[in-house]
């Protein structure tokens, strides 16, 4: 009996498959994802030119990327022609973020989107304070944790601390141009959820579309010891003006301004007493013992008003007292250490505009 023989080619059970075209599996994850609907169609064209050519199977796949990624190409270009790609990127940064604005720190500045600080901000570009620009960030906040409190709950948080730190970052208010205003960036009910908690203050133009030229910073950082040691004891004073009572009229709160002209009493004798102890340069002695002077005087002035038994005494030492502590009584003090020497305009002392 003949021995058997060996087989000439490796034994296979079933018949092997045709592989799959990978132009055309390429073009319909393309086509699905609608990311590249161009790339999308040329793969699913040029899988369906090589699957004629060599026999491969996905044909089915390849005519379905082509199909999917030609609706997708339309749609992109209903989208550029409408405006809706940007709208579209727009959100889907802002969904990147989990919502948050982009993060500002004190110091930095930035150009905001059409120049506009207002509305809601998706983004914004960091550029240098020394060329034109939209805001300045002067403070940061960051609120408790919790549940959100609520757009008006934010707002006014906002409200009331950026204008409380404003100070400490442009500590010479007279040096901060009239046009300037406090702005702020809050987190909104979408990025409090993805844990946003930060206030962002900033320092804007009032007119909508007008630039900010130059740092509108001067501390510690910028400022000599002397500046700062002034600039210190005029917040004093600045600070006691700025609690008066919401009533305008004294007869209508006869207390609560007396209670108020005691505060300032007492914020020109803690002015006063600073202005003393500090050692002063040799050029600002003589205005600076002039001013204190003058504070003394007005000290008095205010206590009486302070102490008085009816609206008409009230006004008299009100009024008295209000003139001893003019700004243009700083001026001379403010040019001997360097400081901005043009009188801010103000409607009323509020605003620690009367500075001295």
């Amino acid at each position: 009996m003949p021995a058997y023989q060996p087989w000439s080619q490796g034994y296979r059970p079933y018949n092997h498959p045709a592989p799959v075209n990978g132009l055309a599996i390429a073009s319909l994850v393309l086509g699905v994802l609608c990311c590249l609907p161009g790339v999308g169609l040329v793969l699913g064209l040029a899988g369906l030119r090589r699957i004629r050519r060599t026999g491969e199977r996905g044909t089915g796949l390849a005519v379905g990327g082509a199909v999917l990624s030609g609706v997708g190409l339309v749609l992109w270009a209903l989208l550029l022609a409408t405006g809706g790609a940007a709208a579209l990127w727009h959100g889907f940064q802002d969904g990147a973020r989990g919502g948050r604005p982009l993060s500002l720190s004190e110091g930095e500045c930035f150009d905001a989107p059409g120049g506009a600080l207002s509305g809601d901000t998706y983004d914004v570009a960091k550029v240098s304070c020394a060329g034109a620009h939209d805001g300045e960030v002067f403070a940061t906040v960051t609120l408790p944790g919790g549940s959100y409190p609520g757009d008006d709950a934010v707002g006014d948080t906002a409200d009331e601390r950026c204008w409380s730190l404003r100070d400490s970052y442009a500590m010479d208010g007279w040096a901060v141009p009239p046009d300037v205003d406090v702005y702020y960036l809050t987190p909104t009910e979408d990025s409090w959820a993805a844990g946003d908690r930060e206030i962002t203050c900033v320092f804007g133009n009032t007119t909508e579309g007008e630039d900010l030229s130059g740092s509108l910073r001067n501390d510690e950082t910028v400022l000599d010891a002397d500046q700062v040691a002034y600039l210190r004891a005029a917040h004093v004073l600045n600070a006691a003006l700025d609690t008066a009572p919401d009533e305008e009229y004294v007869e209508d709160d006869l207390p609560g301004h007396r209670a108020w002209a005691g505060r300032v009493s007492a914020a020109l004798g803690e002015q006063a007493r600073m202005l003393r102890a500090h050692d002063w340069p040799a050029g600002a002695r003589k205005p600076v013992a002039a001013l204190t002077a003058g504070l003394d005087t007005a000290r008095a002035e205010w206590a009486k008003a302070g102490a008085a038994g009816d609206a008409d005494a009230f006004y008299e030492h009100y009024d008295t007292g209000l003139g001893l502590i003019d700004p243009s009584r700083a001026v001379a003090v403010r040019k001997a250490l360097g400081l901005a020497t043009t009188v801010p305009a103000a409607d009323d002392g509020s605003d620690g505009s009367l500075q001295v």
